[in-house]
């Protein structure tokens, strides 16, 4: 899988309404994309996660 870009994620992020994140680091516009989902902001905070079908898991793990 590949690395997903800074732009394609701050164009899923204007997709779901988020604004002002423009100039945030790639790992914050990969919390605010999950917590806007519901989930927790997870990215890169646990060691042995199990969620295999998260978009984020081939950088994360």
């Amino acid at each position: 899988m590949k690395a997903i870009t800074k732009n394609v994620l701050l164009d899923k992020a204007r997709e779901m309404g988020l604004k002002g994140l423009s100039k945030k680091k790639k790992h914050e516009i990969i919390y605010a994309i999950q917590l806007a989902e519901g989930n927790t902001d997870c990215f890169k905070r646990i060691p042995d996660c199990a969620i295999e079908d998260c978009l984020y898991r081939a950088e994360c793990v």
